[in-house]
Order: C-alpha cells, then structure tokens, then sequence
C-alpha cells in the first residue's frame, strides 16, 4: 500500500509538480543537444549505423524515459488543477 499524505494541498502539489515538469524538460533539451553532437562528429544520425555512438544510444533512451514521466506528471498536474478549482468552486 502506497504512502498517502493526511493533508494534501492541491494547489502545492501543482507547483511542485510544473516545477518538477519545467527541470525536466531542461533536462530534455540538454539531452537532444547532446544527442545532436555526438551524431555530429560520428557523422551519422542513424540509430541502427554500427557507427552511432553509443553513448547518444544511452541518451536517447533517458530522454525518452523522462519524456515518458513528464506525460505523467502532466496527468498528474491535471488532477491536481481540477482539484483546486473544485476547492475554489465549494468555497463560493
């Protein structure tokens, strides 16, 4: 059984979680630059070429598994929004 909080706080948990989002997709983009240079100087942008890097290989899988968790987490965000404009919606 998962950990729950007794006092959630929608409307932190929303900024945590675009914070989270917003380093992420920082991270992303530094990937695919890096991705890019070392496609560069191996001369080829082809995955399956013997000759692509296999550190771009390592890259490229991590960029897709935090592109991956940012879907989450914007589903994630999406429930939280919702949640804080029910809050915002009972309070009236």
């Amino acid at each position: 059984m998962r950990n729950q909080r007794h006092f959630e706080n929608p409307r932190r948990d929303a900024y945590q979680i675009r914070t989270v989002i917003a380093d992420l997709d920082r991270t992303i983009q530094l990937l695919n630059c890096d991705i890019g240079m070392r496609e560069e100087d191996a001369g080829t942008n082809d995955p399956a070429d013997l000759a692509y890097p296999a550190t771009a290989r390592a890259m490229a899988v991590r960029r897709d598994n935090l592109e991956i968790t940012v879907a989450a987490l914007e589903r994630r965000l999406a429930d939280r929004l919702l949640q804080v404009e029910n809050v915002a919606v009972e309070a009236k």
